[in-house]
């Protein structure tokens, strides 16, 4: 089994945990380091820190600070490579975490977008369980589909 590199405790805050970011910079250190071919495992928080609950309630959506959203986990350094060089990865896996078997989609307060705002003008947000390789939601009731988990 492939050593897990870095490990989240979803329990917590993706604030107290020194491997998440949320932005690129050339300041921020390597948290890991590997050598080329090597397997590993990356957990990782979604791209709100865990900001978005899985409750009936669309205030999360609503009140979210767009500006410090997108927690990364890393980075990781792969050892003997130098900038410039071309690294290539191969995602061998990628899917939730056990004790987080839910995704959600939403769509945010009229003020906040530029979309089908008359359509739609408070936050909501739908919960998706993910039993397999279909998902399903108590918001949306009898609507099942494929929900693969992506990097994004």
């Amino acid at each position: 089994m492939p050593e897990t590199l870095i490990k989240v405790d979803l329990s917590k805050s993706a604030y107290d945990n020194d491997m998440i970011h949320n932005r690129w910079h050339p300041d921020i250190p390597m948290v890991a380091w590997v050598g080329p071919g090597d397997d590993f495992i990356i957990e990782t928080y979604d791209w709100t820190g865990g900001f978005i609950k899985n409750n009936d309630s669309a205030d999360d959506v609503r009140d979210i600070d767009l500006s410090i959203v997108h927690f990364l986990s890393g980075p990781i350094g792969v050892k003997g490579a130098e900038p410039g060089d071309l690294l290539v990865v191969d995602l061998l896996d990628v899917g939730p975490m056990k004790e987080s078997l839910w995704v959600s989609t939403a769509s945010s307060q009229k003020e906040r977008r530029r979309f089908l705002t008359d359509h739609f003008p408070l936050a909501q947000k739908s919960i998706w369980d993910i039993k397999g390789l279909y998902t399903s939601s108590r918001h949306v009731p009898g609507v099942n589909f494929a929900g693969l988990i992506h990097p994004a």
